[in-house]
């Protein structure tokens, strides 16, 4: 199954009204989407959908963690994710590019959610990214020695 087909939703079968889905995410969207920031992760969705002839309002919620480089000793870091956002699909005839708020489907597409989670993830992970206190590698952190102000003064 391709990733695009995972993390669908298939309008052609849904009824106007409200639907929940529910997709777990694993490596295979960070690789489908070569992410270099992350190399891992596994995260649930759930979309509350409220569908109308014309649109599917989208309310996303995400959890989890994601697999990424500690910025302290440059091993494999698990850092929790969380994203609630909302995305609005349109139907038409005439279509227009995915601005990350909205995106346009011909009627009767299936609606592929794998760029939005993607972006929602990617936007989720923390500025600093490290270990837990005492998770870094040692023998990696012994490598680095902080700089002093002796140092750093001129002579």
């Amino acid at each position: 199954m391709d990733v695009e087909s995972k993390y669908a939703i298939d309008c052609r079968s849904l009824a106007d009204g409200h639907h929940a889905f529910d997709f777990k995410v694993d490596d295979s969207l960070f690789e489908a989407m070569q992410s270099n920031e992350i190399k891992g992760g596994e995260c649930e969705v759930h979309v509350e959908a409220l569908k109308s002839e014309s649109m599917l309002a989208l309310d996303i919620s995400i959890s989890g963690k994601a697999v990424v480089e500690c910025d302290r000793c440059l091993e494999d870091c698990d850092v929790p994710i969380r994203f609630d956002g909302q995305l609005t699909v349109r139907f038409s005839d005439t279509l227009q590019e995915y601005d990350g708020e909205q995106m346009w489907v011909a009627y009767g597409e299936s609606v592929s959610l794998a760029q939005y989670i993607y972006e929602s993830i990617v936007i989720s992970l923390p500025y600093r990214r490290v270990h837990a206190d005492g998770g870094c590698n040692p023998d990696m952190l012994a490598r680095f020695t902080p700089a002093s102000d002796n140092d750093t003064e001129e002579e």
